[in-house]
């Protein structure tokens, strides 16, 4: 961070229409590297005058000085007002969870919505699996057959419950990807499964099964932390959409797992999540938690979301199946919330479980999505762009799919900065009072969301607007760009992450293999880099995207293969980062590196 020092001016005299203002010696905060940087702000101030020094944040000195003056007045006399009482009417409780705005995004592409058509997706059908007879092939068995040796009563929902807990505290002493355990509570719904089924009543193919939840989603009872030290005592007594939508169907809650703090990163107030293919590397997104935990196999799904690609990175990075969904699909307090999971078929149910209007949520809608499961794609014309797995592309084309060379073309060349401005400015109205208090100066990386959200404290009003405008444009220009059913490309490129969230559209990311990591350990050591990609549709063609994958899925095992979390080699030892430790809990130190003993050395020792 930038060193400030304080600069005390001189008074400052105007006259207008007959009226004399005076700006007392003012104190400006001018960051000081080195003396030129120093010679330049007296520069501005003896050339500008204080009060254009002002302007110049706002890229506004076209005004004159007649002219800034009469905007100062009416700032203080109109503007201040105003935004006190806002602030005091909407923004006295950080989180924004009441009172949303009414300026919401609609990623619909101008077709008419058709009322009252949504119809669950045709689930396959499993008649064979057998119950394994270790804990670990359990523990990567699809959510289809979980649910049908619970359905054949092959197993409890108490047993499945137990298995995960224990893996859950087991493997998070390394990962750090759980906040809050629910044991109580998942036992509770646990008992209701199973007491359900010995009634006779099945709630379908979630009925029993363990999930985890992405820690800025409330339930009642268990903190919300938001992974921020700010708030890791939080308790929010009100039942998110996606809870109350899983709940229903008999989903058992077993975790609140990691979310970078305040939905930012991997790194979180208790540290920093890691990634089981590789515990050298961190998980990278906020969604650290749920990537990390269903790729170890700690839970058979989890719930994360997405804003800028907290989704897309944490499944590429951990080597998970995970679909951003098409804004609007399910009720959020902020993000795109959506499934990580084994494979696209576990990803569709959970989409067809979670997905509806939210009563709370005015961006929510009922989209009446085809069946993913019924979709022929021999139909289909599918782009691959240059940066596709071609693996992909020749799988899809053996199967039947028109497969085509695609580029997606727009003029607008501001699109991380249209998604910066839309991102910073919204989640700085939902935590205003934490800026204003100075709460910010507490949180675990200043270089990440307080900067951001200072610079977003005088972005004007206009230029916001603008940049919604600018937004307009570039999803005309995509949707007349978009000539294919869907394409293929590079899940974490970063243009396309913007884009993708500021047009609204889906993506799948999908495993498609492995490659040695940079400087492997002399020990032949199991850790990897996965490789993936994501398969994109238009906004409300989720069921495209999703029969893609489970197409390409069918008949490669990629996202079969199990993290190396339980053969580490004797030689692989788990680096802490100077950057890191500062924010680490020392408590979960202790406990990883007893956890490295257990696991990494034969006989218990060093």
């Amino acid at each position: 961070m930038l060193k400030h020092k304080r600069l005390l001016l001189p008074s400052v005299k105007w006259t207008l229409t007959g009226i004399t203002y005076f700006i007392i010696p003012a104190v400006i905060c001018c960051p000081v590297v080195t003396s030129e940087v120093k010679n330049v702000c007296w520069a501005r101030v003896g050339q500008f005058s204080p009060l254009k020094c002002a302007f110049e944040l706002f890229d506004s000195t076209f005004f004159n000085d007649t002219e800034m003056l009469e905007i100062v007045k009416g700032d203080k006399e109109f503007n201040t007002p105003i935004i006190r009482a806002n602030r005091k009417l909407v923004a006295s409780v950080n989180g924004g969870l009441s009172d949303p705005s009414y300026l919401v995004f609609n990623s619909g592409w101008g077709e008419e919505q058709a009322q009252n058509v949504t119809r669950r997706f045709s689930y396959p059908s499993l008649s064979s699996i057998q119950k394994p007879r270790s804990e670990e092939d359990i523990a990567f068995l699809s959510i289809l057959e979980l649910g049908q040796l619970i359905k054949t009563k092959q197993i409890t929902s108490k047993e499945l419950t137990t298995i995960f807990l224990k893996r859950l505290k087991r493997y998070n002493q390394v990962l750090e990807a759980v906040v809050t355990y629910t044991d109580e509570l998942a036992y509770e719904q646990a008992k209701e499964a199973d007491d359900l089924l010995a009634q006779g009543v099945y709630l379908g193919p979630l009925h029993g099964i363990p999930y985890g939840l992405k820690d800025i989603i409330a339930v009642p009872h268990y903190r919300t932390t938001w992974g921020s030290r700010s708030f890791k005592h939080q308790v929010l007594n009100i039942e998110a959409w996606v809870y109350k939508r899983l709940k229903s169907a008999g989903a058992v809650l077993v975790a609140k797992l990691v979310s970078g703090s305040l939905a930012y990163d991997d790194i979180w107030f208790g540290g920093r999540t890691r990634n089981p293919w590789n515990i050298e590397e961190f998980s990278t997104g906020s969604s650290a938690g749920p990537a990390a935990s269903t790729s170890a196999g700690m839970v058979p799904f989890a719930i994360g979301s997405e804003t800028a690609g907290s989704v897309t990175y944490p499944a590429a990075r951990c080597g998970v199946t995970a679909l951003r969904p098409t804004f609007g699909t399910t009720g959020r307090t902020g993000d795109k919330l959506g499934p990580f999971c084994r494979s696209a078929t576990d990803c569709a149910i959970i989409l067809d479980a979670i997905r509806g209007k939210d009563p709370d949520d005015l961006s929510s809608r009922d989209i009446p999505f085809d069946d993913p499961f019924s979709v022929d794609i021999t139909k289909l014309t599918v782009g691959y762009l240059e940066d596709a797995e071609m693996e992909v592309v020749h799988v899809l084309a053996a199967k039947g799919a028109k497969m085509i060379p695609f580029k997606l073309n727009y003029t607008v060349d501001s699109v991380q900065g249209i998604l910066n401005f839309t991102m910073d400015v919204d989640m700085l109205a939902h935590f205003d009072k934490w800026q204003r208090s100075g709460q910010d100066e507490d949180y675990e990386a200043q270089e990440q969301w307080p900067t951001e959200l200072r610079r977003a404290r005088v972005i004007p009003a206009v230029d916001y607007v603008q940049a919604q405008r600018a937004r307009g444009k570039l999803i005309r220009e995509v949707r007349d760009s978009f000539t294919v059913d869907a394409f293929i490309g590079n899940a974490t490129d970063w243009e396309r992450v913007c884009l993708g969230n500021l047009v609204g559209i889906p993506v799948i990311v999908v495993p498609t293999g492995f490659k040695n990591i940079s400087q492997p350990h002399p020990s032949n050591s199991r850790r990897r880099t996965t490789i993936t990609t994501g398969i994109y549709a238009p906004p409300e063609k989720d069921h495209i995207a999703l029969a893609l994958a489970m197409a390409f899925q069918s008949v490669t095992n990629h996202h079969k293969q199990r993290p190396p979390i339980d053969d580490l080699g004797p030689d692989d030892v788990i680096p802490y980062p100077s950057s890191v430790s500062q924010v680490r809990n020392p408590e979960n130190v202790v406990n990883s590196l007893i956890y490295y003993v257990q696991i990494c050395s034969p006989k218990g020792q060093f």
